[in-house]
């Protein structure tokens, strides 16, 4: 479980991150609103390991620090941070990642073997800046999760590509409800979707100190070992490294 208490992040003259909390576990998809791309950003970085906090506490299955939540967490399509050069094909894209995953995990990936087996073939081609939204959605978020060690996605604003929630929302929603692999998935997002019902939080929300005690309790949920389903899921390097 992913837990942020109060999780702030000072800028030059007002706060870049305004304290904000925030719970999700796996199993779950959270999405996290506010209106600045910058504070945006600034959750998704501090939620992710990337950015050190000025205030509050942030933790993964209950170890504080950055080094755990680095180790577990995957950010995706940040922009100004680690969203794909436009001048990259898809291909080249991949063997950058790919190139990035822990050696004890990465064999000997290639990046036409990956494309083939995740059926990405059809975009190799193309510069990142012509994929279609919900492609690049399903391609980088496939990259996040060539990593095996990967529980928690924590994805930067995917609505910025365009108006249509279809381009992200499915997607995520799956990968979050994947029995085979659990993991938790948090989005920033400018505002929520109509009709959204799921987990969500605003950025800069207020907690009063009641509520915040019953943050970060796992609600009598069992967290599968992770050798669990990092077995299951063994597939995700196996056959790609020939």
């Amino acid at each position: 479980m992913l837990c942020a208490r109060q999780l702030s992040v000072k800028g030059r003259r007002v706060d870049l991150l305004p304290p904000t909390s925030l719970q999700v576990a796996r199993g779950e998809l959270l999405l996290a609103a506010g209106e600045r791309q910058d504070q945006r950003t600034a959750l998704a970085l501090a939620l992710s390991g990337r950015m050190k906090s000025d205030g509050g506490t942030v933790s993964w299955d209950g170890s504080a620090g950055v080094r755990p939540l680095r180790r577990a967490s995957a950010l995706v399509d940040s922009p100004g941070v680690n969203e794909p050069e436009q001048h990259l094909s898809v291909a080249d894209l991949v063997t950058e990642d790919l190139a990035l995953i822990p050696r004890r995990y990465r064999g000997a990936l290639l990046s036409k073997p990956w494309l083939k087996v995740n059926r990405f073939e059809d975009v190799a081609g193309m510069w990142t800046e012509q994929l279609p939204p919900a492609r690049r959605t399903e391609l980088l978020t496939a990259l996040a999760l060539a990593n095996p060690g990967t529980d928690l996605l924590v994805v930067d604003s995917p609505d910025r590509h365009g108006a249509d929630t279809a381009d992200w929302l499915p997607r995520l929603t799956a990968l979050a409800h994947d029995g085979g692999r659990p993991l938790a998935v948090v989005a920033t997002v400018s505002a929520l979707p109509d009709g959204w019902t799921g987990p969500s939080a605003a950025v800069g929300n207020v907690v009063s100190a009641p509520a915040e005690e019953s943050f970060c309790t796992h609600n009598g949920r069992k967290t599968p070992p992770k050798s669990d389903y990092l077995d299951k899921n063994s597939s995700l390097t196996d056959g790609v490294a020939k």
